[in-house]
């Protein structure tokens, strides 16, 4: 069964990249096929009184459960964007922009779209949140599930972006 890595609370607001709409594909560049760099990302009209974002990046087609490709936590609410390729594998932080987490990979940072071959298209969701703590206490390298555990009842807000992928 798989699972959502979203927290639908409070205001939604918005999330997008110039590199793909949502509901639209991926492009190759950002997927396991291509250079595996993660997409540009900006947002707007994030909650008052936000004072961290955290990010997770998941696709609920994989035939194993829920896949985890990408966790950034503890944004600044200053930041607004992330640029193409900011991820860098195993390091644990992006300076100036936040902390990553342990991606079903098992690598620290971004992992693009890598769905079997022949298994269809995928949808690799985007999931930004907005939160009423600067900083969330939890166990380094972050898995999706401490994070969510963690941002429980500190959600001021929620993005989410949703992209599609399949290979041939």
């Amino acid at each position: 069964m798989a699972r959502e890595y979203v927290i639908r609370e409070g205001i939604s607001f918005q999330l997008s990249s110039d590199a793909f709409s949502d509901g639209g594909l991926i492009p190759v560049k950002y997927t396991c096929d291509g250079s595996d760099v993660n997409p540009p990302l900006k947002w707007s009209g994030v909650p008052p009184g936000t004072k961290s974002l955290a990010m997770i990046v998941y696709d609920p087609d994989a035939p194993s459960g829920t896949f985890i490709h990408w966790i950034l936590y503890n944004i600044n609410p200053s930041v607004t964007s992330i640029a193409e390729g900011a991820s860098r594998k195993d390091d644990r932080e992006i300076p100036g922009i936040g902390v990553q987490g342990l991606n079903d990979f098992g690598e620290v940072g971004y992992g693009g779209p890598c769905p079997p071959r022949g298994h269809g298209t995928h949808r690799y969701y985007f999931a930004l949140h907005a939160l009423n703590v600067s900083s969330l206490n939890v166990k380094e390298p972050a898995t999706a599930s401490s994070l969510i555990n963690a941002m429980k009842g500190k959600v001021l807000g929620y993005a989410i972006l949703m992209g599609k992928y399949s290979r041939r």
